[in-house]
């Protein structure tokens, strides 16, 4: 139902909607893993579902959920994918965004299908930070933190205009963003 309103809300939109998705907190316990093959610890498999449930609260439905297949990345996405109900079979496993930098991040975006809207890209540092940086005006963000979220609207119905044209509109969350908000004065 949420994929519907947000289509019908969008209808004759000229809008593409980017969401950067960091992996959730990874484990470290078993050193003779591969990088690749390294699972979620404790925090990311909290993490995971709490901010797939934030999403969830704000109507979030991507047309595509794109993920590294890196075993902490795809259980990021499948963490959030359970709790917006997007379904598991539909997450495209894509192995450039593994090593992908800013740049070859961009390049996937620029080739994304113009019929589709809004896409999420999960995947990990420094490439999703540097690529928030690049396409928001103003946006001077350290370090997108694990399980950390931006999401970002473009003025343009092609995907290929995106990096040309800046976001308008930027999002960014992250796990313990309520709990800095509840420590300030």
């Amino acid at each position: 139902e949420g994929h519907r309103q947000r289509t019908a809300s969008r209808c004759g939109a000229q809008m593409k909607t980017l969401t950067l998705v960091r992996h959730a907190k990874s484990s470290w316990k078993h050193p003779e893993l591969q990088d690749w093959d390294r699972p979620l610890n404790k925090r990311g498999r909290r993490d995971a579902p709490a901010m797939g449930r934030r999403l969830a609260d704000r109507g979030f439905w991507p047309d595509r959920l794109i993920s590294s297949p890196a075993a902490r990345t795809l259980a990021t996405a499948e963490a959030i994918a359970a709790e917006i109900r997007y379904p598991l079979e539909d997450i495209v496993h894509d192995a450039r965004l593994y090593s992908a930098d800013a740049i070859d991040l961009l390049d996937i975006v620029r080739e994304l299908s113009d019929i589709l809207d809004h896409v999420a890209l999960v995947g990990h540092n420094p490439a999703l930070t540097d690529l928030a940086n690049r396409l928001a005006t103003g946006s001077d963000i350290d370090n997108v933190p694990t399980c950390g979220i931006v999401e970002m609207d473009f003025d343009t119905d092609s995907w290929l205009d995106v990096g040309t044209v800046k976001a308008t509109r930027f999002l960014f969350d992250y796990p313990k963003r309520d709990r800095e908000q509840e420590s300030t004065p």
